[in-house]
């Protein structure tokens, strides 16, 4: 492509009758959502579809279902729609106040809530966010009791069913170990993971048992900085992140052979009935890791 040909652009109206469709599964139920006539919106979504080149959706006599190329203009869909609430909201909403209730997990407490909360309260000065730090299971048991508003739990792809949830932010697993060190050249290889239920736990471990490879559990520890020192003092390799590389702490060579990991995801997962100010933070979460994954 020459620098000088522009891209098409999707209209917000677009995205938000998009978004409505993969909601409801229903055009008829979606232009109600959106208040255009069914007719208005399949010309919305053939306009989509021309713009993108690809089918969003597969359609049958009663339902619709999203192709594989409509969930990635999906996450997009809602990340876009999401930094578009949160600029409004900075000017529109900063009389709205409340008390949040947000589950966060270890690592991401330690590399984002810092400027999560403070971009937040420049925006909703009014509103108060009481934060845990959770792993994903207590979290789910929190939001089923309701006493969290809002958590944002890890998955794996193969989880998706097993924990429907609104997709954040994605990323790449990866072997680490230490610059020099000899933990992954051992037999039975000594690894650092989360405790029981981590999807970084269950994708290294699950890994390491199909190719047959023995291990040893050398470090058990539900946070981020146990991990990274168990790695930088060489006592074991660890599945995490590829944003948590740096320093000492280097992705495990190839060479090894340790099996490949998938990537995981970061969800969000909410009340149903959530306030307005719960939903603003919510918006909030969205926009910065929509801004996570385009700096990515």
């Amino acid at each position: 492509m020459k620098d000088n040909v522009m891209l098409p652009t999707l209209d917000l109206d677009l995205l938000r009758t998009f978004v409505a469709i993969a909601e409801t599964g229903n055009f008829s139920a979606a232009a109600q959502s959106v208040f255009r006539t069914p007719s208005a919106v399949s010309m919305q979504v053939k306009k989509m579809e021309e713009a993108v080149g690809r089918s969003l959706f597969a359609r049958d006599s009663r339902t619709v279902t999203l192709t594989e190329d409509g969930e990635t203009v999906l996450a997009h869909a809602r990340r876009m729609l999401a930094l578009n609430q949160e600029l409004m909201a900075g000017f529109h909403q900063q009389h709205i106040s409340g008390t949040v209730r947000l589950g966060i997990p270890d690592d991401v407490a330690e590399r984002h809530l810092p400027d999560l909360l403070r971009r937040f309260a420049r925006s909703h000065p009014g509103v108060i966010v009481n934060a845990t730090v959770a792993n994903t299971e207590p979290m789910l048991r929190m939001i089923a009791e309701r006493r969290l508003d809002i958590a944002m739990i890890t998955r794996l792809p193969d989880q998706r069913d097993e924990r429907p949830a609104e997709m954040l932010f994605s990323e790449q697993l990866v072997w680490a170990g230490c610059t020099g060190g000899i933990a992954a050249e051992q037999t039975p290889i000594p690894v650092s993971v989360w405790q029981d239920c981590c999807a970084w736990r269950k994708a290294g471990l699950s890994g390491l048992e199909k190719t047959g490879r023995p291990y040893r559990i050398a470090l058990e520890s539900g946070h981020l900085a146990g991990q990274l020192a168990a790695i930088q003092a060489d006592l074991a390799v660890a599945p995490i992140p590829i944003s948590a590389l740096g320093g000492c702490v280097q992705e495990v060579p190839a060479t090894v052979g340790l099996p490949a990991l998938p990537r995981y995801e970061l969800c969000l997962l909410m009340q149903e009935d959530l306030p307005n100010h719960a939903a603003a933070a919510a918006d909030h979460l969205r926009a910065c890791f929509t801004q996570a994954a385009l700096a990515a």
